[in-house]
């Protein structure tokens, strides 16, 4: 008899090999064939409203894996939350706008461009965005996100175009929107102003000088001036010494800032006398190599320096003294260069000043730099070249006049573009802003902010310091690729017109035929018919040549998806660290202006990607691991996994090596659902069941890890504490599974008769272990959770109720799962047997046995442990995997258990390997054991 024909060995259809670059391609065509999102949202109706708000990435190039991480992070989060009884629609968005791709398509036209107008430029920026729009989402649908990807939004959409004219129109509503001539951070290599946002701090070399600024007042005045101070009667100049790291921005200069507070030594050098920080005095003589210097009196800056007059370095005119509190005593000389045409600190000092002044007094903000970088006309010594290569001539000319005191070199953190990498400069430029403390929107800001939930809560403290310090918002932008500012320039009085009716108007017009028709049309083509300006009735106007900053754009993103569907505000915004200065910061200010409040719940952050040893991706380093590749090679599932698998919220690292232990964790996954499916295919849940209460120990005992594991998950996918999920089912399934139950299960599920009770019960327990992993892992291994699902619905009695397992819910604990007693007399037993798989180890070091069922133990018990496994001697083969076991009491000591192995002396039994006295007792079944011979008979 073939007695291998008897046992009830592993069925499914299941594949050990995933084959998943294959395979997922295959669920994804099934998913949009069957239109789950659809679906997923109509079983949603009448949930409680979960929304998470997807932050627009760029419609420019192919996906990066940073971009990987976001989207499957927000996946993993929109399918917990649908399995946790919400309804959670996704709708996907693309920033479409800006400078990446008018810059892009320009560098493509070459010299082409001058032959076309705007609406010709604009018209290939929209081609070159659907054109990366269309393969981005692709390769996101291709990571497995499920969304409304028929209906995303695209800030180039003329609905949401429209929606960003009538956003800005609530801005100039509440008030606070102004143009204005002011320091705003300008690239000169792109010709545009940029908002904080879009600046990154990189180390930058810069000169360091120290230069003399004489007073035009004599020594002898200066003896009045400063009572008690008696200057050398052979001074020849007396000059305040100013420090900077920005040589070309003397040309600019309009007066010299000191503190009122700080101690000002007169310092004599020779036959000059120099004025410095008392404090300073030491390192400037250090850096200048001054020698000799002597010290003849001190004084503060509030004991009359304040008025009087200066020289300036490079241009005619007189720079007047003043007093300011941000001077400190960091370095430098404790005498600062006042430019207001090229730093913010310096214009609000002289916006200060002239308030006060008399008209002949007021200082000008002076910018004679033009929109590439290079000095004017008005710098007549520098004019043409390019203000940070300027700077060695510069210096020269000053040296050559007299007025450079010491120079050399500084490396320092400096601002730099976000986009061509090339170092900024503030630079004056009329602009458009809005007012960061009229109408209190600082306040206001500040305190949402601690009306939302950060995650992690660094965050918080973030977010409020770039609110509490930054500068008034920049919204114009000098580019042709956006969203026109819907302002017009009387031509007779020069008035600026930004009305609400008017912006209602454009509005409608773009609504209907997008923002190309305010670049198409002229300005009195574009107002309301009889628009006049309210200042001198002229009806002449210009029409704005200026685009809205992209992040006024995507920061009304929340008015364009959200509020157009009623689920305004979001629970959630995920993005990466940097958003904290980027779309949550625009998102805030314009919820607060437009709305008062937050548009957002919670904000959740996640890190930035390095290579395996923690450095920036970057292709001239070759360490860039592309979601494309991994995916081609291994398939998205295992990417899924890597996300999971890391704490999201510090910087993560990825490898093909790290990769590889990703691989690895998910085989173990998928064989040991492989097992759980391959034990099933003869049971039918609607028959086979088993009642919990005939389930022995073992049994009972996998159900309350089970009940363990549910909640665990399930309060970590609630609290997004992925990584924890990540390693709770790995442990379940290699150590609780795994190297336990199914390891002990074996022999019941392959040697008992198919029908018999144990072996049902045992079936019964991985069927709702199956089931519960499945779908405590489809949030984070969706691909295998709907394999896994199809095979179980494929299978006898596989009436699951639901096509997919993303229709399904988180699985729910049976209260009788969960037996505290039974859980830490197993911990106990199962203590034992470790102990003793030490021992047999042992045993097959020495060769005694081979496998573990050749082996016979002897257990030698104190009382205690006698008394413990008396009730288990039946089980204890069982769950040793072992043929004999022998407890004996012993009365040596407490607490005691003595293991001894030895090989058994009975005979194999051919069909289940144990060895048992009853082998060689029956005549028909001469070569079986009597359990055998009952499940063959």
């Amino acid at each position: 008899m073939d007695y291998k024909a008897t046992l009830n060995l592993p069925k499914t259809d299941f594949p050990m090999k995933a084959n998943l670059p294959q395979r997922e391609p295959e669920l994804l065509a099934s998913w949009e064939k069957e239109r789950l999102y659809e679906q997923i949202q109509e079983a949603g109706k009448g949930r409680p409203l979960y929304v998470l708000h997807d932050g627009p990435p760029y419609a420019n190039g192919r996906i990066h894996i940073g971009h990987a991480l976001n989207k499957i992070l927000k996946d993993i989060i929109i399918k917990s939350k649908t399995m946790a009884g919400y309804q959670v629609p996704y709708v996907p968005g693309w920033d479409c706008h800006g400078l990446p791709i008018e810059h892009q398509v320009l560098k493509e036209l070459g010299d082409k461009k001058k032959m076309l107008d705007t609406p010709a430029i604009r018209k290939l920026c929209r081609e070159y965005a659907e054109k990366f729009y269309a393969i981005q989402r692709e390769e996101f649908q291709r990571l497995g996100i499920l969304g409304d990807w028929q209906h995303p939004y695209l800030t180039m959409n003329p609905g949401y175009e429209a929606t960003i004219i009538r956003e800005f129109g609530k801005f100039v509503e509440r008030g606070g929107v102004y143009k204005g001539l002011k320091p705003v951070l300008w690239c000169t290599a792109d010709q545009t102003a940029l908002a904080e946002a879009e600046v990154e701090y990189e180390d930058h070399t810069s000169p360091s000088i120290y230069v003399k600024f004489p007073l035009v007042t004599s020594p002898t005045v200066l003896s009045q001036t400063f009572p008690g101070i008696s200057f050398p009667l052979d001074s020849k100049l007396v000059s305040v010494v100013i420090w900077t790291t920005t040589p070309w921005t003397l040309p600019a200069n309009q007066a010299v800032c000191l503190h009122g507070e700080i101690d000002y030594a007169f310092v004599q050098v020779g036959d000059e006398v120099l004025i410095i920080a008392e404090k300073l005095l030491e390192s400037v003589t250090k850096a200048c190599k001054l020698e000799g210097a002597r010290v003849f009196g001190v004084k503060k800056g509030h004991e009359g320096f304040e008025g009087i007059e200066t020289q300036r370095p490079l241009t005619t005119g007189l720079s007047p003294i003043l007093l300011g509190d941000f001077v400190t005593l960091d370095q430098g000389t404790g005498c600062v260069h006042i430019a207001p045409g090229h730093g913010m600190e310096d214009y609000i000092l002289v916006l200060e000043h002239n308030a006060k002044a008399s008209l002949g007094e007021r200082l000008e903000i002076v910018a004679p730099v033009d929109n590439g970088g290079r000095f004017t006309d008005v710098v007549k010594e520098f004019a043409g070249q390019h203000v940070l290569k300027a700077n060695p001539k510069i210096v020269e000319f000053l040296q050559a006049n007299g007025r450079l005191l010491g120079h050399g070199s500084l490396n320092h953190s400096y601002p730099h573009c976000w986009r061509c990498k090339n170092p900024v400069i503030f630079r004056a430029t009329e602009q458009w802003f809005v007012s960061m403390d009229t109408n209190e929107l600082r306040k206001e800001a500040l305190a949402e902010i601690e009306r939302v939930r950060w995650i992690p809560a660094y965050g918080r403290d973030r977010i409020n310091g770039m609110i509490e310090n930054r500068p008034d918002w920049c919204l114009s932008r000098q580019r042709v690729w956006g969203v026109p500012i819907p302002g017009f320039t009387c031509s007779g009085c020069r008035f600026v017109l930004a009305d609400p009716i008017v912006i209602e108007h454009l509005a409608m017009l773009m609504e209907s035929k997008g923002a190309d028709v305010w670049f198409e049309q002229s300005a009195a083509e574009l107002l309301p018919k009889g628009t006049a300006c309210p200042k001198c009735g002229g009806t002449d106007f210009e029409k704005e040549r200026d685009i809205l900053d992209v992040w006024f754009e995507s920061g009304v993103s929340y008015a364009a998806v959200l509020k157009a569907r009623k689920w305004w505000p979001a629970d959630l915004y995920l993005e990466g660290s940097d958003q904290h200065r980027g779309w949550f910061h625009s998102a805030l200010l314009a919820g607060v202006v437009t709305d008062h409040r937050a548009p957002y719940k919670a904000v959740l952050t996640h890190g930035f990607v390095l290579d395996g040893q923690g450095k920036k991706m970057s292709k001239s380093a070759g360490n860039v691991v592309a979601p494309q590749d991994v995916i081609k090679q291994s398939g998205a599932e295992i990417l899924r996994l890597w996300v999971s698998a890391q704490d999201y919220r510090d910087d993560l690292r990825i490898s093909p090596e790290i990769l590889t232990h990703m691989i690895e964790a998910y085989r173990k996954i998928r064989n040991t659902c492989r097992f759980l499916l391959s034990n099933l295919y003869d049971f039918n849940p609607e028959k086979d069941r088993v009642p919990y209460e005939q389930l022995p120990e073992l049994d009972r005992w996998a159900l309350h890890r089970l009940s363990e594991l549910i909640p665990r998950v399930k309060k970590s996918y609630d609290e997004f504490e992925f990584h924890t999920i990540f390693h709770a089912l790995n442990n379940f399934c290699s150590v609780d599974l795994s190297a336990v139950y199914l390891d002990i299960l074996k022999d019941r599920l392959y040697t008992f008769r198919a029908d018999s009770p144990l072996r049902r019960g045992s079936q019964t327990v991985l069927f709702e272990i199956v089931m519960a992993i499945t779908k405590l892992m489809a949030p984070v291994l969706s691909f295998t959770a709907e394999e896994i699902w199809r095979t179980l619905a494929a299978q006898p009695g596989g009436r699951l109720g639901l096509s997919s397992v993303h229709l399904s819910a988180f699985p729910e604990v049976q209260p009788q799962w969960q037996d505290a007693a039974l859980a830490q007399r197993w911990e106990r037993l199962l203590g034992y047997r470790t102990q003793v798989q030490g021992v047999l180890e042992g045993s097959r070091r020495d060769k005694t046995i081979g496998s573990s069922l050749e082996a016979a133990v002897e257990l030698r018990a104190d009382a205690d442990t006698y008394e413990f496994l008396q009730p288990y001697q039946k089980d204890l083969t069982t769950l040793f995997i072992v043929s004999q076991v022998e407890l004996i009491a012993s009365d040596e000591g407490t607490g005691l258990l003595t293991i001894a192995s030895t090989k058994s002396s009975f005979g194999k039994c051919e069909r289940c390997w144990n060895y048992r006295d009853a082998v060689g007792k029956h005549a028909d079944h001469p070569t079986l054991c009597d359990r055998c011979v009952e499940a063959v008979q």
